[in-house]
């Protein structure tokens, strides 16, 4: 297998310099729309999950308590960096996804943004993040996903082979996964790209 979480922090962490180049711009009105349709609460305690240089920081409200992991401590490091820029409180850690260091229902809203499609074992990071989330808490999905409609033909795949070892999955399906973790999708909106990339906001079922 040519994704491994090994193989991501090792990638990740050389990205890391050159992250934002790529993906600041380009993601900032799919984050933001994702984010707008959480339902947001004074005090709430959030888990961003994959994390990375801290992209989502600027899109957060003020009023909540914000943990952040990524699997790179490097990546880790420059959200760090950027969250004192912004002279925000944030907790983070360097921390695999499937491995969450947290109690059960300890969050009240958790953010997967670009990282459900990049994890080795997505149906694991998904299960921990239901666990960690309380009983009314809220899933917050932003990544490209293939239509849920029908599986990925052999073409897709074949080209999957080069884009999951370089940067992620093409053949993931949203609605499978969040439901075979517990999940019910509550809203699920095409936010770039045609419907390639999508928000989906899920509490537990």
């Amino acid at each position: 297998m040519l994704n491994t979480t090994a193989w991501n922090r090792l990638r990740y962490s050389l990205y890391a310099p050159v992250y934002d180049l790529v993906a600041a711009r380009a993601f900032r009105r799919a984050r933001r729309l994702a984010l707008e349709a959480v339902h947001w609460h004074q005090g709430q305690r959030v888990l961003l999950v994959g994390a990375g240089t801290g992209l989502d920081l600027p899109c957060l409200p003020r009023d909540i308590e914000v943990h952040a992991i990524d699997i790179s401590p490097v990546m880790i490091a420059r959200l760090e960096a950027r969250a004192e820029r912004y002279g925000l409180d944030v907790i983070a850690a360097t921390m695999d996804a499937a491995r969450l260091a947290y109690p059960d229902a300890h969050f009240d809203v958790v953010v997967m943004h670009l990282v459900v499609a990049v994890m080795p074992d997505p149906e694991a990071g998904l299960r921990e993040a239901h666990r960690v989330l309380g009983e009314d808490g809220q899933l917050c999905v932003m990544d490209k996903f293939q239509s849920d409609a029908h599986p990925a033909g052999w073409g897709r795949r074949l080209v999957n082979v080069v884009t999951s070892f370089l940067a992620t999955d093409i053949t993931r399906q949203a609605r499978p996964l969040l439901e075979g973790a517990g999940f019910i999708v509550e809203h699920d909106t095409p936010v770039m790209m045609g419907s390639l990339f999508r928000a989906l906001l899920a509490r537990k079922a």
